[in-house]
C-alpha cells in the first residue's frame, strides 16, 4: 500500500495518524515517500474514533491544506468513508459499501472548504483495497 500511497498524485499536504501502534506502523513505510513539506501529526483523538468524529476533525484543517490523508481505525474510517463518498463510479461505491477490510485506501475529492465537509457528497475517486495490488500469477 506504501508503494501505491507513494504513487498518488497530489500527495497529502496532510496526515494525521493515530497514535495507536497499528496505526503507526501502517504509516512508518510511507513517511520515508512523503514529500518533505508534508505535516504528518500523531493525534490521541482519532484512537478508535467514530465517523462524527473524525469527520469533526477534518472540518478543522486548514484551508490552505489542499489534501488530507487519514490512519486511523474501524469502524470509524469506514463510516466516514461511507458518509462521505455520496457521488463517483458506482462500481467503486459498490465495492466501498460492500466492504472496507484493514489497509484500505478510500480517495474522496471535495470541492468546498474543509468546514462544509460532509454537508453535501463528495466523489469517491478511487478505492483500493491491499488484495488489489497483489500481482496476479498467469
Amino acid at each position: 500500500m506504501a508503494d501505491h500511497l507513494a504513487a498518488v498524485d497530489p500527495p497529502p499536504a496532510l496526515v494525521l495518524c493515530s497514535t495507536a501502534l497499528r496505526a503507526r506502523d501502517t504509516l512508518e513505510p510511507l513517511r520515508d515517500r512523503l514529500p518533505g513539506t508534508t505535516d504528518v501529526r500523531l493525534e490521541g483523538e482519532l484512537y478508535g474514533a467514530p465517523a462524527a468524529a473524525l469527520l469533526a476533525r477534518l472540518r478543522r484543517v486548514g484551508e490552505t491544506v489542499g489534501t488530507a490523508l487519514v490512519v486511523g481505525h474501524n469502524p470509524g474510517l469506514e463510516d466516514l468513508a461511507r458518509l462521505l463518498a455520496g457521488d463517483g463510479d458506482p462500481a467503486l461505491l459498490g465495492r466501498l459499501r460492500a466492504k472496507f477490510p484493514t489497509g484500505a485506501l478510500a480517495t474522496v475529492s471535495w470541492s468546498g472548504p474543509w468546514a462544509d465537509l460532509g454537508s453535501r457528497p463528495a466523489a469517491l475517486d478511487a478505492y483500493v483495497v491491499p488484495a488489489d495490488l497483489i500481482p496476479v500469477a498467469e
